[in-house]
């Protein structure tokens, strides 16, 4: 199962990852995503380990960036691969079928590979500028995700795809309206004023 709001960590010089995935687990999300980038294999996956645990207090469902062998290594639900990632059909090979696997897409032509390879669910964007990602790819914007998700009808396609990247809670309902699945977001929940709150409102405007 995919959830619609899927909560990405994040480190800045006022936060740890774990610390990030705290506020999230508290405000209530349950699909969260160990996004660490520039550490070691072996840093990454004693922070796997930690957040593993975090989430199975929280019953939610923990999915790894990056690194399908750390995700095997502590059974964690899920993997997501990006865009210069291993292929998802690799990645099978290490974490099996049974394990949810997603990756980061751009164009349509980037969804539409990520489909054959065997996706179960698509991050599409980013939707505008965000500081949380280096080297960012081009924005995608609302009219992007409409003509998106307009060709794939027409192909015939048919995938779960998560808006991402800058989305704030006023941008969700017209996210939705163009046919998106649901939104992954990461800074808007850690700094808000009260995060449950906002993820109580992002949960309503999903359902």
């Amino acid at each position: 199962m995919i959830d619609k709001l899927q909560f990405i960590s994040n480190q800045t010089k006022g936060i740890t990852h774990l610390e990030s995935i705290q506020i999230a687990l508290d405000a209530g999300c349950t699909w969260i995503q160990l996004r660490v980038k520039d550490q070691t294999f072996e840093d990454v996956l004693k922070l796997a380990e930690k957040t593993k645990i975090l989430t199975d207090n929280y019953e939610a469902k923990l999915i790894i960036n990056d690194f399908p062998i750390i995700a095997k290594e502590v059974g964690a639900y899920g993997l997501h691969l990006g865009l210069n990632d291993m292929t998802i059909e690799s990645a099978r090979k290490i974490d099996g079928n049974d394990m949810i696997i997603g990756g980061t897409a751009n164009t349509l032509d980037d969804v539409v590979n990520r489909i054959k390879e065997g996706a179960d669910y698509v991050g599409l964007g980013p939707f505008r500028f965000t500081t949380t990602k280096q080297n960012l790819s081009p924005i995608v914007g609302l009219e992007g995700y409409r003509n998106i998700i307009r060709s794939l009808k027409e192909l015939g396609l048919s995938i779960p795809i998560i808006a991402i990247g800058g989305i704030i809670n006023e941008d969700i309902e017209k996210i939705l309206e163009t046919g998106m699945f649901g939104v992954a977001i990461s800074s808007s929940i850690i700094n808000a004023e009260n995060p449950g709150n906002m993820v109580s409102q992002i949960k309503k405007i999903l359902c």
